[in-house]
């Protein structure tokens, strides 16, 4: 399978494709046939060596994919080849054809969310529920602001804290002077 590999950490130059053998799941995970994948600021930051974790070189980046499950491991119960599902995490990473998975790490994806779509939900999402729910503890009625609403996780975070029955306050984007 071709995947974008990353040999040594450094700028996007170090993202290769690479050709490597696809993944086989075994008990408890799935194979993903990935149709999208999310890119995530910590990806950047992995990429150069500056991220609190570092991971084993050579790597495959991505945690955010969409996709279909191609097949599962002995024990998997929850999805089956066929079922589409969007990634919260994976063992083997997103910018590949295939991605390799817990089966606790795929999640259903609705027919009306596209695959794009669906490669941008765990990070955007999951952050702003952590932000709003557990760091917040945000209830409804109250006022929050959302700095970054143009980013996706400042996206997300208008849409989770809207849907909680907050009042959200999020200026707009700087805009830039044309020459």
């Amino acid at each position: 399978m071709k995947a974008i590999r990353v040999h040594e950490f450094g700028g996007p130059e170090q993202l290769k494709l690479d050709e490597i053998p696809t993944p086989k799941p075994a008990a408890g995970q799935v194979l993903v046939k990935v149709h999208a994948a999310g890119v995530n600021p910590y990806d950047t930051s992995m990429r150069a060596g500056t991220y609190a974790v570092k991971p084993q070189l050579p790597y495959t980046p991505g945690s955010d994919a969409a996709g279909v499950i191609e097949s599962v491991g002995d024990g998997v119960k929850k999805v089956k080849p066929g079922d589409r599902v969007y990634t919260a995490r994976t063992l083997s990473g997103a910018y590949a054809e295939y991605a390799l998975a817990l089966e606790s790490q795929v999640h259903p994806l609705p027919a009306n969310i596209s695959f794009a779509q669906g490669s941008g939900i765990y990070v955007p999402y999951g952050t702003a529920y952590f932000a709003l729910h557990n760091s917040a503890q945000a209830r409804a009625s109250e006022t929050v602001l959302i700095h970054g609403a143009s980013g996706g996780v400042g996206t997300a975070a208008i849409q989770l804290a809207r849907s909680m029955g907050l009042t959200v306050l999020a200026p707009p984007a700087p805009q830039r002077a044309s020459t």
